[in-house]
């Protein structure tokens, strides 16, 4: 028995609404992915140096990461945040990957000579990656030359 005033178009609509929240019930909301990344390496690296600056270094960390699938600087970069959040095994990592993948980046050598003279370790390794750092780049040497000379002096405190 059909109750007063159901018509044919309202049980119509209703049973397509009840397939609909029946089709929908198990789904997400419709979710939006990218097949290609709108931005090249450098501006993630960029953006990266951007939210670093912003002191969000667990953002950097991710712009850096989507760089250095094609931008092997990117590794340093990864290096010195982790350095900055204190994640020191992280840091080695990232700065041994960059030394590999471009081994005439004096930056990431004398960065890994300074990880190894705030831990206290590895101090001849760190003397000589420091050396190696101002033999590739002597323009930085004021730099270069200052850690250098504080792995020494750490290295002298230990006799």
């Amino acid at each position: 028995m059909k109750p007063k005033n159901f018509k044919r178009a309202d049980f119509v609509f209703l049973l397509f609404a009840l397939c609909l929240l029946l089709l929908f019930a198990g789904c997400s909301l419709p979710q939006i992915i990218i097949l290609k990344d709108p931005l090249t390496p450098e501006e993630h690296l960029n953006l990266g140096v951007a939210y670093e600056k912003q002191g969000a270094l667990d953002a950097a960390i991710k712009e850096y990461t989507l760089a250095a699938k094609n931008l092997p600087l990117a590794y340093l970069y990864l290096g010195n945040a982790y350095f900055l959040k204190n994640e020191l095994e992280e840091a080695e990592k990232y700065y041994k990957k960059a030394i590999k993948k471009e081994p005439h980046n004096a930056e990431a050598y004398n960065n890994l000579a300074w990880l190894y003279y705030t831990k206290k370790e590895n101090l001849d390794q760190a003397e000589n990656l420091a050396r190696r750092a101002l033999e590739l780049n002597p323009t930085k040497g004021n730099i270069y030359r200052d850690t250098l000379e504080k792995i020494r002096e750490r290295k002298g405190e230990g006799k």
